[in-house]
């Protein structure tokens, strides 16, 4: 098999795959005609990191994407392909400033300007250079979800000679590549900018110094050291300058010979940009598209300077990989809030696509989020209580640890025990965690009006012939005949009063079930102490 590194993929997918309509297989279609019209035998994939600080979320759902795209490309040439998957850091890259969230300062700030492989670890000894720690921590976090993937450092390409016959490449079109960036730069900018950065043989800085000179025959080029003002000539080879970020990743795609690669909306112009480099160098732009960025709970655009938004190491201490794999996976093109509040949707939709799969058809498997989560079958486990329900139990119950919440979940499920059910045993660590800390704090009693305190005691009468009943459907009419009764108009008043008065929030799940798993005299008793003002108190 053309992939045999890679997780073997079912033939029975081969023929639906054809005709699948899932994203991951509209991009792989173009990947497909690509390679139809040329005579490579492998498939590149590559996804691009800046070392200059850790790798979070917009890391791992480019990698996750690409790599969705990759496995329907496998099903497309039925795993006939080879198909290689770049995680390249640019750890040559000069260290521009030095993160107020790093310790050692001072230290840092004396290898301004110097390629981040050369700057010490600030964190400890453990690692060659603060780009050496930074990757190892990319790779780990990549490990961590089995991403099959081959890391490539910048650092090592250039230095190796691995990226000689571009740079000799990119110094013979050399006036090409300034007659593109020229016109899209400030005027001071154009005084600077060359596609080419020297690294300083004294200071080990990267250069940002014009070209006074170009020779291509014998692979150099001159330049005016700015510190000592004389004239140095250097070769472009073995790692004596780095490229500009433009012309490096053109000079990437051309060297590595990518096919394929996505980048965020942000990178649009760039992307052109460095297309018409590579066109110039005689190579071909790879195929992709343009994701759109993830916002914070303002609506901001998230950044890893900034701090703002939601890491993925936080999102995996409330909820499964799977989530947020399936949040990635939803509507790439379109601007997501990616918070705290949008994950128990998320775990949620995951559980409700896992449980559709096992009864539909091969086409329709191929369509859905699963399949490309996984790479294939999903194999996961029932999850009978969705987490939101979940969230509003512990609520409810006001419960400090898991034992007091299986209690409740015994009444529903007599049977149930982390161990007879895992995957609820998972929701319920997840959901006491995201209760303590985001909804708890956030709860908001308040006291019933008049209406809503005859409605309620309306309820408590009607719940009463029904202690001990865990059927939720039933539970639910006896609602909604007091919320109809007491004329709530439009209806959903009532189960937000519901909502408010008795859990401390504005929504929760299905009333009705919720109270089938909390119980129909914990609930009457629920409703006592809000009507006392116990709850609010």
């Amino acid at each position: 098999m053309a992939n045999s590194n890679l997780p073997p993929l079912d033939p029975v997918f081969f023929d639906a795959a054809q005709t699948a309509k899932a994203w991951p297989f509209a991009e792989a279609r173009k990947l497909v005609k690509r390679l139809a019209r040329s005579d490579k035998k492998e498939a590149v994939f590559q996804t691009g990191y800046g070392p200059s600080g850790l790798p979070h979320i917009g890391t791992f759902g480019e990698v996750a994407r690409t790599t969705m795209v990759r496995n329907a490309f496998r099903l497309l040439t039925r795993d006939e392909v080879p198909t290689r998957l770049i995680c390249f850091s640019d750890d040559m890259d000069g260290m521009r400033k030095v993160s107020p969230h790093l310790p050692n300062q001072e230290m840092l700030a004396q290898y301004l300007g110097q390629p981040l492989s050369r700057v010490p670890d600030p964190f400890s000894d453990q690692y060659k250079s603060f780009a050496d720690h930074n990757n190892h921590r990319l790779m780990e976090f990549l490990d961590q979800f089995g991403f099959e993937y081959e890391f490539i450092s910048s650092t090592e390409h250039y230095a190796s000679g691995a990226f000689d016959d571009a740079l000799l490449a990119m110094l013979k079109v050399y006036d090409k590549v300034m007659e593109i960036i020229l016109p899209t730069i400030g005027e001071e900018r154009r005084k600077t900018y060359a596609p080419f950065l020297p690294i300083s043989p004294k200071t080990g800085v990267v250069l940002q110094v014009p070209m006074i000179a170009t020779n291509p025959e014998k692979g150099t080029i001159t330049y005016i050291d700015p510190d000592s003002g004389e004239q140095i000539e250097t070769t472009v080879t073995g790692g004596a300058v780095k490229c500009q970020w433009k012309a490096d990743w053109a000079l990437r795609w051309f060297a590595l010979g990518v096919d394929y690669e996505m980048a965020g909306k942000d990178l649009i112009d760039s992307v052109k940009l460095s297309s018409r480099i590579i066109t110039a160098l005689g190579g071909r732009p790879p195929e992709g598209f343009n994701y759109e960025l993830f916002l914070d709970e303002t609506g901001q655009k998230i950044s890893k300077t900034k701090g703002n938004g939601l890491p993925v190491e936080q999102w995996l201490t409330y909820a499964s990989p799977e989530s947020i794999s399936l949040f990635m996976y939803q509507k790439p093109m379109t601007a997501k809030r990616l918070y705290f509040d949008v994950i128990p949707k998320a775990v949620d939709e995951y559980y409700a696509f896992a449980a559709a799969y096992e009864n539909q058809s091969s086409e329709e498997r191929l369509n859905n989020p699963v399949f490309h989560i996984h790479g294939g079958a999903p194999g996961v486990g029932e999850a009978p209580l969705s987490f939101a329900l979940l969230l509003n139990l512990v609520s409810a119950a006001n419960a400090e640890d898991e034992g007091v919440l299986w209690g409740f979940l015994k009444r529903y499920l007599p049977d149930a025990t982390p161990e007879t059910y895992p995957e609820l045993g998972k929701l319920v660590e997840y959901a006491m965690r995201y209760f303590h800390d985001f909804v708890k704090p956030g709860k908001k009693f308040r006291e019933a009006d008049n209406k809503e305190r005859t409605a309620l005691l309306h309820l408590s009468e009607l719940l009463e012939p029904l202690e001990g009943s865990t059927d939720a459907s039933q539970i639910q009419n006896v609602v909604y005949e007091a919320g109809k009764q007491a004329e709530f108009e439009p209806l959903r008043d009532w189960f937000k009063a519901l909502y408010q008065i008795l859990l401390g929030q504005d929504q929760g799940p299905r009333f009705g079930s919720l109270v089938a798993l909390y119980g129909v005299a914990e609930t009457r008793a629920l409703i006592e102490k809000a009507l006392a003002g116990e709850l609010v108190n």
